[in-house]
């Protein structure tokens, strides 16, 4: 079974390049276009890993994770911020989470490769 990546993303156009990149690198993607809808797959689902872009709307990508994290179960899975906020470096100073990566849009293949690989075992 393909491990599967969460990508959590309101922008339709970065949702699918995200999709594609992801089938290209061997995992399975899994697609939600809000935060409230992504708390609640993953109950029920939990992902190898979450892409996350910060900036949406009805909850923004900060409220998303914090609740996520707030779940026993859920601190061991890997989250990627994916985002083109410029406050993003500065937020994550503050934050101490082994399971934490970060990504700034636009992402390359190679940039997208070897962050997820610092979490996930090559499929």
């Amino acid at each position: 079974m393909k491990q599967t990546i969460l990508i959590v993303e309101d922008d339709q156009p970065n949702l699918d390049v995200m999709e594609m990149l992801i089938r290209k690198l061997g995992y399975e993607p899994v697609l939600i276009s809000n935060g409230l809808e992504a708390l609640e797959y993953v109950n029920k689902n939990p992902p190898s890993l979450i892409l996350l872009d910060i900036m949406m709307t009805p909850i923004d990508g900060w409220v998303f994770l914090e609740r996520f994290r707030n779940n026993a179960a859920m601190k061991n899975i890997p989250v990627i911020i994916f985002s083109a906020a410029p406050e993003v470096e500065e937020r994550m100073t503050h934050i101490r989470d082994p399971c934490l990566g970060v990504l700034h849009k636009p992402v390359s293949l190679n940039e997208l490769k070897d962050a997820i690989l610092r979490f996930l075992p090559k499929p």
